[in-house]
């Protein structure tokens, strides 16, 4: 090997040395930003609950405080309502000025009877078994709206707050207010044609709107503590000739106020359009949620459903 020779091996060696030095430190500048990383990604990873399945066909639930939505499927589709269409009813009932929860109401034979299939004779919808010329306060007709779902509470109460000088007239203007409450509270989803959920064809809300109605219901003490009631047998209904008449105690329909912790309404609903419904609500420490289910597939998988949306809501930031 000539001297120029060595000279350039040399120098091939001390480039391919000062290379690997250089490679090495990038190898050992990176690795303990990598294992700083690794922890973090992980703990981050393990605190994200996938969100619940429900075969409900829409389901929506969101922080009350906030407003920040914790769960959703189709919250803005339009859906029967079936019975949660009573918060409106109870809302309606409770913003009219001045509202007497100790005014009578009498009970009319149109209400008795609009519960009561005309040909079989049987009961073709909730009621709370009112009795016939008794007369009832508007206080207990509200816990007989929101416990048993009694649709002929909700007419007693339709035709006492509505105008006109019919029954006919006065249950369509009360549907008429509950239409424009609807529209004061923004829900741009929502379209009422009955003052019970029975409906015509038109009576419609999404996830997020009932959400959203039942979270402005629960504003009112009134509304808050009947929803919230388990068993109501405080009811008096009043006879003409004097006196009470006793009458069977009202259970709750929504069963998640004795099965889940923190639970304190809100409505149930059901109808052979609107499947099953339940609008709920719960707190826990300072966090209530508020949330629907709509179209659900039975009368247990809605309480079901509700209790997966809860746990997974109450995990959520």
């Amino acid at each position: 090997m000539t001297i120029t020779q060595g000279a350039r091996a040399r120098r091939r060696a001390a480039v391919a040395v000062t290379a690997g030095a250089v490679v090495g430190a990038g190898v050992l500048a990176t690795a303990p930003v990598q294992a700083a990383t690794a922890p973090h990604t992980t703990a981050a990873a393990r605190t994200v609950a996938a969100a619940p399945q429900v075969p409900a066909q829409g389901a929506y639930a969101m922080n009350s405080a906030t407003n920040k939505q914790l769960f959703g499927k189709a919250p803005d589709g339009r859906l029967r309502t079936g019975s949660t269409t009573k918060i409106m009813t109870a809302l309606v009932v409770l913003s009219q000025p001045n509202v007497k929860l100790d005014r009578k109401v009498k009970i009319k034979r149109e209400y008795t009877d609009y519960v009561i299939d005309p040909v079989t004779k049987t009961q073709r919808y909730s009621s709370a078994s009112l009795l016939l010329g008794d007369s009832m306060s508007v206080g207990d007709l509200l816990y007989g709206l929101m416990l048993p779902s009694g649709c002929d509470a909700a007419y007693a109460l339709a035709d006492t707050y509505g105008t006109g000088s019919t029954t006919a007239q006065r249950t369509k203007s009360f549907i008429g207010k509950m239409n424009s409450k609807a529209r004061e509270l923004g829900l741009k989803n929502t379209h009422f044609d009955s003052f019970d959920g029975v409906s015509n064809g038109k009576n419609y809300s999404s996830p997020r709107d009932l959400a959203k109605l039942a979270q402005a219901a629960l504003k009112n003490k009134t509304f808050k503590k009947v929803v919230g009631t388990k068993v109501y047998d405080d009811m008096k209904s009043y006879r003409p000739g004097g006196g009470t008449h006793a009458m069977k105690p009202w259970k709750n329909s929504n069963t998640l106020l004795t099965s889940y912790r923190g639970a304190f309404g809100v409505k149930t609903g059901s109808g052979p359009e609107a499947k099953f419904c339940l609008v709920f609500a719960a707190t826990r420490g300072s966090k209530t949620i508020v949330g629907t289910i709509l179209a659900d597939t039975s009368p247990e998988q809605r309480f079901k459903d509700a209790t997966k949306i809860l746990d997974y809501g109450f995990t959520q930031r």
